[in-house]
């Protein structure tokens, strides 16, 4: 499933235009992204919860050349399935 196929079913399932679905997914989209770029937790009970976690710089390797590179540390977006979720896929 990709946006557009998320927006129409959204649309369909609230009975909305998929105008009004569009702006409702971009605005949690927009929301989640700033909460967590200011280092906040997002958490849908039920859903799941998205936090930041930090990653360090590390040495990696060129598998073409073999030669060592240096990684730069960076923010990582970590997600992790709520109980209610896990057990839906289930």
């Amino acid at each position: 499933m990709n946006k557009s196929d998320l927006i129409d079913a959204m649309a369909a399932d609230a009975g909305i235009s998929k105008a009004a679905a569009k702006a409702a997914l971009e605005s949690l989209t927009d929301n989640v992204t700033a909460t967590l770029k200011k280092g906040g937790k997002v958490a849908l009970v039920g859903w799941g919860t998205w936090s930041i976690s930090k990653r360090a710089a590390r040495t990696g390797r060129n598998p073409q050349t073999g030669k060592s590179i240096q990684i730069a540390a960076k923010n990582v977006v970590k997600f992790k399935a709520g109980a209610g979720f896990s057990d839906a896929v289930n």
